[in-house]
């Protein structure tokens, strides 16, 4: 039997964020957000994330550079945890948010590589 697009993109997100992050999320659900995180599971993770054509490496390289363009810092920092769960490097990190300052701009670049800092430091990848 296949799996909904919900099941899926739950799956997705717990393996994307971590164990147990679809259930920390549910403790935060009410009457008024549900819709939109019914949504992002079900689209976002369960029928984009899942799709082939792309790994979730790159997938997490184009949310990077989109997250610091749009300047989204609040979610700029859970794909950035993402990232790492898929396999980036922080040489390849480095590399993506430099691209981005000549692409995106100095400001956005720099807000982009601090937020990096801290979630490099807060799982101890960068001293």
């Amino acid at each position: 039997m296949e799996a909904s697009a919900k099941e899926t993109g739950r799956k997705i997100l717990n393996e994307l964020m971590g164990d147990g992050y679809g259930e920390a999320k549910d403790k935060k659900r009410n009457a008024f957000n549900a819709a939109l995180n019914d949504y992002s599971e079900e689209v976002r993770f369960g029928r984009v994330w899942a799709r082939d054509g792309i790994d979730r490496k790159m997938r997490s390289v184009l949310n990077i550079a989109m997250l610091t363009a749009l300047n989204r810092p609040g979610q700029l920092r859970s794909h950035l945890v993402g990232a790492l769960n898929n396999g980036i490097t922080t040489d390849e990190l480095r590399e993506i948010l430099l691209h981005t300052a000549v692409y995106c701009g100095l400001p956005a670049a720099g807000d982009a590589f601090r937020i990096a800092e801290e979630v490099l430091k807060e799982r101890r990848l960068l001293a």
